[in-house]
Parts: C-alpha cells; sequence; structure tokens
C-alpha cells in the first residue's frame, strides 16, 4: 500500500513562518497531483494548493501569495512553505497525493494529518 506522512507542523507567532513536507513511500509506479488541505475546528476541509505532475500550481484564494507549493520527484516529497501566518490559518494540515501503484492501481491517498497552530 502507499503512505503518506506529513512533518513540520507547530506553533508558531503570527507573521512568522513554517514549513511543511510530506514524504510518500510504498509500492509507487508514479505520482500524479500532489497537494495541501486543511480542515479547521468547525470548518469543512478545504484545498490550500495542489502542484501537477508537470508543474502547474494551484492556491486557494486566502492564501494570497503567502504560501508555496514544491514537489521533489526524487525524493517523492510535496512541501509547503507558509509565509506571514495568521490566526486564521489554524487548523490540521493535510498532505493528499494521487498515486499509481506499482500494480498500476490508480488510488487518492490522505496523510494523518499535522497541527498547525499560529497565536501570540
Amino acid at each position: 500500500q502507499v503512505q503518506l506522512v506529513e512533518s513540520g507542523g507547530g506553533l508558531v507567532q503570527p507573521g512568522g513562518s513554517l514549513r511543511l513536507s510530506c514524504l510518500a513511500s510504498g509500492t509507487i509506479f508514479s505520482i500524479n497531483t500532489m497537494g495541501w488541505y486543511r480542515q479547521a475546528p468547525g470548518k469543512q476541509r478545504e484545498l490550500v494548493a495542489d502542484i501537477t505532475s508537470d508543474g502547474h500550481t494551484n492556491y486557494a484564494d486566502s492564501i494570497q501569495d503567502r504560501f508555496n507549493i514544491f514537489r521533489d520527484n526524487a525524493k517523492k516529497t510535496v512541501s509547503l512553505q507558509m509565509n506571514s501566518l495568521k490566526p486564521e490559518d489554524t487548523a490540521v494540515y493535510f498532505c493528499q497525493a494521487v498515486i499509481t501503484t506499482a500494480q498500476f492501481r490508480r488510488t487518492v491517498n490522505w496523510g494523518q494529518g499535522t497541527q498547525v497552530t499560529v497565536s501570540s
């Protein structure tokens, strides 16, 4: 099976920065779209940013150029650089990846999530 493991979450003051990373492992043949979602208490999970296999990116309007998504195909990772963080960015952040396995099964995979808290 495929596993996604996130890292980099934590507590940061408003205006600070964090970098989230996600590592994919398992019987992977290829990785298609990778992205980051987040879910705050009482709110629906929402897309933050994603990136296709050929490098096209998409960002939520609420990000307003504060975040950057990038991937390393050799390492099988996707990262989210978060700058100028605001309290409203507080949420659990989830890694997502569309992956074709070594058995040629196309799967949508989710990580367990990592907590990001922006507070003084």
